[in-house]
C-alpha cells in the first residue's frame, strides 16, 4: 500500500482540532501519583483512546508531542515533536497497530547477552557506558543520545489487556498486527516476549509492562506510592563530548526501577529491579552549547552477568568488579522513590 503525506498535510490548514483533555492513562497516573511530574519520554508515548476506535472520522490532534492525524480509512500520519520524524503506519479493521519494524538489534540493556561483532562497531549505545569513578563535575564524556527509533506508543490498558502476550500464542499475536511469521517483525515480537519469559537474574525482580497503567502498578507496588519517574532529555542527537555539570544522586534507601523500552507492535517496557542498583541526574553540556539533563544507572553488582556483554568489553572490565554504569535513552524510563 502507497502512504501519501500531502492530502493529511493540506488538511492540517482547512481544519485544527486542539485538545487538552486528559487521557485514561493520564487520569490513572494522575490519581496514583498526584502532584508527580509525568516524564516527556512518556507523554510521546500517549495516544488518544479513538485512536482505537473501529469507526473514526478524520481528525487532527496537535500538542506537545506533534501533530497526529487520522483518517476513517485507518490510515495515519504522526508528525512527532523535536526530533521526532514523521511516520505512517495503518490500523487493520479490528484498530489494531500494523508493526513495521524500525529498530533491528538487541538490548545492551538486558545483562544476560553477549554483544555481537556488529554492537560494538555500530550500536550508538556504545558510548553510553562508564565506570562509576568517572561520574563527577568537570569530567568530559564523549556520548552519543540518540534519538529513538522505536516510536511505537501505548495502548489503552484495556485494549493491550485483550492481546495475549505469551510464546504459546504468537500465532494469534502475529495475526492481532498482520505480521508474516517468518518476518522480522514476528522475529522482534517473538524475542521480546522471551525476554519477557527469561529466567531472572540472582537478585533481579522483573516485569514486562504492556500498558502505562502496569508500569505505573509495578512501580509504586516496589517503591510505594511516594515513586517519582524520570527520564534522559538531550538537545541533540549527534555524538560530541559533553562536560558534566553536576550529578545528583536520587535520594533513596530503596532501590530503584528500571524500565527500557523494547522492539514491539506497541509500547512494551522491560522493567527491572535490583538492590544493587543506584541512579543519578546528571547535568551535561556538550560542544557547542547543548544541554542534556540525562539520567544515569550504576550497577554496583554485576557477578551474574554475560562474561561478554557489551559493558564488559567496551569498557575491558570483568563481571563482578568493579560499578558498571550507563545513561540510559531518551525513551527509557527510571523510577526511584522521592524521599
Amino acid at each position: 500500500m502507497e502512504f501519501k503525506i500531502l492530502p493529511f498535510i493540506a488538511f492540517l490548514s482547512v481544519a485544527i482540532v486542539v485538545s487538552h483533555a486528559a487521557l485514561p492513562s493520564e487520569e490513572y497516573w494522575n490519581s496514583v501519583l498526584p502532584n508527580t511530574p509525568m516524564p516527556k519520554a512518556v507523554k510521546e508515548l500517549l495516544q488518544p483512546t479513538s485512536e482505537w476506535l473501529e469507526d473514526k472520522s478524520t481528525s487532527v490532534g496537535v500538542g506537545g508531542g506533534g501533530v497526529n492525524v487520522n483518517n476513517n480509512n485507518n490510515t495515519h500520519v504522526s508528525v512527532g515533536g523535536k526530533g521526532g520524524g514523521v511516520t505512517v503506519g495503518t490500523h487493520n479493521r479490528r484498530g489494531r497497530p500494523v508493526y513495521v519494524r524500525v529498530a533491528p538489534g538487541q538490548s545492551p540493556f538486558i545483562y544476560h547477552y553477549a554483544a555481537t561483532e556488529s554492537q560494538l562497531h555500530d550500536d550508538p549505545n556504545v558510548a553510553l557506558f562508564f565506570l562509576e569513578k568517572d561520574l563527577y563535575a568537570g569530567n568530559k564524556m564523549n556520548l552519543h543520545f540518540s534519538k529513538p527509533a522505536n516510536v511505537e506508543t501505548f495502548l489503552p490498558r484495556h485494549v493491550a489487556d485483550s492481546i495475549p502476550f505469551s510464546s504459546s500464542k504468537l500465532p494469534e499475536i502475529y495475526s492481532e498486527f498482520s505480521v508474516k511469521p517468518d518476518s522480522d517483525e514476528a522475529e522482534a515480537i517473538k524475542k521480546t516476549i522471551q525476554e519477557c519469559e527469561d529466567t531472572e537474574l540472582v537478585g533481579e525482580e522483573r516485569f514486562c509492562a504492556t500498558s502505562l497503567e502496569s508500569m505505573v502498578d509495578f512501580s509504586t507496588f516496589v517503591l510505594g506510592k511516594d515513586a517519582r519517574a524520570v527520564s534522559t532529555e538531550a538537545e541533540s542527537a549527534e555524538q560530541k563530548v559533553y562536560r558534566i555539570e553536576a550529578v545528583t544522586r536520587m535520594p533513596s534507601d530503596k532501590p530503584v526501577v528500571v524500565c527500557h523500552k523494547q522492539e514491539y507492535a506497541y509500547a512494551v517496557f522491560y522493567c527491572h529491579k535490583t538492590d544493587t542498583t543506584v541512579a543519578y541526574g546528571v547535568s551535561l553540556v556538550g560542544a557547542g552549547g547543548s544541554k542534556a539533563e540525562a539520567v544515569a544507572v550504576c550497577h554496583r553488582d554485576t557477578s551474574e552477568w554475560n562474561p561478554k556483554h557489551l559493558a564488559f568489553q567496551v569498557l575491558k572490565v570483568k563481571p563482578g568488579s568493579v560499578p558498571v554504569c550507563h545513561y540510559l535513552p531518551e525513551n527509557h524510563i527510571v523510577w526511584a522513590s522521592k524521599n
